[in-house]
Formats: C-alpha cells, sequence, structure tokens
C-alpha cells in the first residue's frame, strides 16, 4: 500500500477545518455576562411566588403587629400625633429588604450543591462578572420587595410624598446592594445550604435590632452606642428615618428628638457621608466575594 503525503497546505487545510472556536474574552462578554446573572435573578424569584409573598410576611408582622402592641406601652402616639408605627416604619422598610439581599445571595450556595455553579464558572467569561451580576440582580430584587412594602406607607401615617418616595427607594436600593454583597461574600466559601441559613440568621437579627430601627439612637449606653455605630444599616435606617420625619408636620424640636440622626463622639455625622460609608462597604464586600470566587473550584 502506498505511503500518502499530505502537503503543508493540506494541512493547514485539516487544522483549521477541526479547529474549536472559542469565544473571546473581553469586556462585552463580562457586560453580557452581567446581564444574564441579572436576568435569571430576576426570573428565579418572580416565578417564585410564594417567596416574594412570605418575605414580606416578617416586615407585616413587624409594623401592624408588634408596632400596635408596643404603643399601647408608647401611649396612642410619642408625640405631636407621631404614632409608634410611623416610627418604627423606617427600620421595617429596611428589614423588608435586609432579608430578601441576604438570602437571594444565599441561592448561590444552592447553586454550588447542584452543580450549576460549577457551570457557570467555567464559562470564558471573568468571576468579577459573576458576582457582579449576582450583586446587581440580588439588589434589583430587594429593591422591588421595599417598593411593595413602600406601598403601605399611608397606612402607617407615612405621607406619599413623591421626594420622599424617591429618596426611600435610592436609600433602600442603596442597602440592598451592600447587603447581597454582605451575603455573597459569605456564600463564595459555604458548600452547605444549611450552614448558609444558620450563619445569616446568627448576623441578620442582631444587624437589625443594633441598627436603631425599632428605637432612637439618642441617650444609649457607650457600649450600646458603639455597637450602633458599627453596624452598616445604621448608617441607611438613620437617614431613613430623618426623611420620614423631615416630610412630618412636627416641630423641629420634636423631629430632633425622636430622628436625632448620627453622632461620631458628638459630632453629627452627614447624611451624604453615612450613605457613602455604606456604599464603600458594598464595593468592599463585593471585592472580597470576587477575590474569593477566583480561589474557589
Amino acid at each position: 500500500m502506498a505511503s500518502q503525503t499530505i502537503t503543508p497546505s493540506a494541512e493547514a487545510a485539516l487544522v483549521e477545518s477541526i479547529r474549536i472556536a472559542a469565544p473571546e474574552h473581553g469586556l462585552r462578554h463580562d457586560v453580557r455576562a452581567v446581564s444574564i446573572v441579572w436576568r435569571r435573578e430576576q426570573i428565579r424569584f418572580f416565578t417564585d411566588r410564594l417567596r416574594a409573598v412570605t418575605s414580606l410576611i416578617q416586615p407585616f408582622l413587624f409594623l401592624f403587629i408588634l408596632g400596635t402592641g408596643l404603643s399601647s406601652l408608647a401611649g396612642s402616639s410619642i408625640g405631636h400625633g407621631v404614632s409608634f408605627k410611623t416610627f418604627i416604619y423606617p427600620g421595617v422598610l429596611a428589614m423588608s429588604v435586609l432579608f430578601t439581599a441576604i438570602f437571594s445571595a444565599g441561592s448561590i450556595v444552592w447553586d454550588r450543591e447542584f452543580g450549576f455553579l460549577r457551570e457557570i464558572l467555567v464559562a470564558p467569561v471573568s468571576r468579577a462578572s459573576i458576582v457582579i451580576g449576582k450583586c446587581l440582580g440580588g439588589a434589583t430584587i430587594a429593591t422591588i420587595q421595599g417598593i411593595v412594602f413602600l406601598a403601605l406607607a399611608g397606612f402607617a401615617g407615612v405621607p406619599y410624598n413623591p421626594v420622599l418616595l424617591l429618596t426611600l427607594t435610592g436609600e433602600m436600593l442603596l442597602l440592598a446592594f451592600t447587603l447581597t454583597a454582605f451575603g455573597v461574600m459569605m456564600a463564595a466559601r459555604i458548600t452547605q445550604f444549611q450552614a448558609f441559613m444558620a450563619l445569616t440568621q446568627m448576623l441578620v437579627m442582631p444587624l437589625f435590632f443594633l441598627s436603631g430601627a425599632l428605637y432612637p439612637l439618642s441617650g444609649l449606653p457607650a457600649w450600646l452606642a458603639v455597637l450602633t455605630r458599627i453596624d452598616p444599616l445604621t448608617y441607611v435606617v438613620g437617614p431613613m428615618r430623618e426623611a420620614v420625619f423631615s416630610h412630618l408636620s412636627i416641630p423641629a424640636a420634636e423631629q430632633h428628638l425622636l430622628a436625632p440622626g448620627l453622632t461620631w463622639a458628638g459630632w453629627p455625622v452627614p447624611i451624604w457621608l453615612a450613605l457613602s460609608i455604606v456604599a464603600l462597604m458594598g464595593l468592599a464586600m463585593m471585592g472580597v466575594g470576587i477575590a474569593q470566587f477566583r480561589k474557589t473550584e
């Protein structure tokens, strides 16, 4: 049998015919990956109606059951016709964002258990785009959930002022992003969903109670005042309460008593600085999550 020789041109054609075309890695593909992960979070949320309803039950109980019950101790009002439900409404509004954002990030652990996360990580996109998409997706879902609860503002004696509603929505979006980044940072190295749930339950409620959601931040014991100042929720709940009380028809002295604002050793913290701290914390935790994802799998 005569041997066959392959000419260089034929060999080049053969290699070209069996070459596997891999997608190029670049900014365009990373942006598309962020969009896909973001859309996946929306689809998962809107197709799970039970999750959307149950996540509103706890804030509803805090506002209408706990708020009504505690108002019997505080009196029918806490000053100038302001009810206790009005006072705790900004904190409960933050709570409606808190649980949704944290548990949205927990789906990373669920995806890891069922192998879907590994399929995402081998895609020809940067892992940073996956984390960013997850943070933005969770923030969007939590903000939408907060807007639903924001529609109940009138039942808590909070006016439907367009400026107030836009302000609260922006603050909720910032809080939702930071909390989702916090959840992603924790979920990046956890392999079991039960462990993630136990960890979040241990951290979430202290974050809520230390934020001043149910009490003013003035006149606290020194040890409690320090703990409230290191809680990231404090730097959103405070501005949210100030925004609400600035749109109520109450004297300035009463407003300062009920919404005194944040202070550091007596120095009043500007609202822009408080919100900037929350944003920087969110970006830092997202950065830690990206670094952890680059080491995993």
